[in-house]
C-alpha cells in the first residue's frame, strides 16, 4: 500500500502512522524525522540540511523531495510507504508523483484527517511526550496515570515542544492552511482523496481508517462503492465511503426481534 496522510498539525497523523505502519508491516516516512536523524548522523544529507538552517533559511523542496526519494528506494519500502508530514505544497505531490512514476509506484490513497479547531488547539496545547521512549499523552484526553511519569517506560522526562503554546500553534496553522491545504483539491481531482472525521478516540480513528485502507486498497477483500455500507455488528456502527469524499460513522439502531 503506498498512501499519504493530510491534515492540519496536531491532527493525529504522527499517531495513526505509527499504528499504521505496525499493522500493515510498511514503513512510517516522516520527513521530520528523516531530516533530523540526517543531521545528528552527519552525513551529507545532514550537512546540506545544516547549512539551510544555519543561513536562517527553510530546509528547500528538493532537498526535502531528495531525502523522501531515498527512502521510498529502500529495500522496507517495497510492500509500500506511509508519508506523514510529505508532501507539504502542490509542488512537492507534483514532484512526489513524477519520481513515484518512474518506479512504477503510483500513490494509491491520500487520507484527509479532518477536526473542529477547537479540539485540535486543546489536543495540541495539552500534548505532553516522553524524553525517553517517545510516548505521546495529553493532559486533556489521555493524562498519564501518575502526575508526571511515563505511563510506558516510568520516566519523569515528559516534555511539551515549544511550537505547541497557542500563539505558536495558530501561526503554524495558518500557515498549513496557506500551504498545506490546496493538497486536498489536488488528491481529490485525482480522485485519490478519502476524507476521515478524527474527534474519536486513538482506537476508533485507527479501526476507520484501516477499514477504508481495506477497501480501497484491497478491493478483493472488501470494495465500498459510494452508497455502499460496511456494519460491524460487535459495535453496531457502520462506515460508509463516499467515492471521492468523506468516511462516515453512524450509529445502527437493533432491529425489533420478529414475532
Amino acid at each position: 500500500m503506498r498512501i499519504v496522510l493530510l491534515g492540519a498539525p496536531g491532527s493525529g497523523k504522527g499517531t495513526q502512522a505509527k499504528l499504521l505502519s505496525v499493522h500493515y508491516r510498511v514503513p512510517q516516512i516522516s520527513t521530520g524525522d528523516i531530516l533530523r536523524a540526517a543531521v545528528e548522523a552527519d552525513n551529507e544529507l545532514g550537512k546540506r540540511v545544516s547549512a539551510s538552517l544555519k543561513a536562517g533559511q527553510l530546509v528547500s523542496d528538493g532537498i526535502v523531495i531528495d531525502a523522501v526519494t531515498d527512502n521510498l528506494r529502500a529495500p522496507d519500502s517495497r510492500r509500500g510507504f506511509i508519508l506523514d508530514g510529505f508532501p507539504r505544497n502542490i509542488p512537492q505531490a507534483q514532484e512526489l508523483d513524477t519520481r513515484l512514476s518512474w518506479m512504477d509506484r503510483p500513490l494509491q490513497l491520500a487520507l484527509n484527517f479532518c477536526i473542529e479547531p477547537e479540539h485540535l488547539l486543546k489536543r495540541v496545547t495539552g500534548r505532553i511526550t516522553c524524553g525517553d521512549c517517545g510516548a505521546i499523552f495529553n493532559r486533556y484526553f489521555i493524562p498519564t496515570e501518575k502526575r508526571g511519569v511515563c505511563d510506558q517506560c516510568g520516566s519523569a522526562n515528559l516534555t511539551r515542544r515549544s511550537d505547541d503554546q497557542a500563539k505558536t500553534f495558530s501561526k503554524r496553522l495558518d500557515a498549513y492552511l496557506v500551504e498545506s491545504e490546496p493538497l486536498v483539491d489536488y488528491f481529490r481531482a485525482q480522485q485519490k482523496l478519502r476524507t476521515v472525521q478524527v474527534e474519536d478516540d486513538t482506537a476508533q480513528v485507527f479501526e476507520t481508517i484501516c477499514s477504508v485502507i481495506d477497501a480501497e486498497i484491497r478491493p478483493f477483500d472488501k470494495k465500498v462503492s459510494a452508497g455502499d455500507v460496511m456494519t460491524r455488528s460487535a459495535s453496531l456502527t457502520t462506515s460508509r465511503v463516499i467515492s471521492g469524499g468523506a468516511v462516515e460513522r453512524a450509529k445502527v439502531k437493533k432491529k425489533p426481534a420478529a414475532a
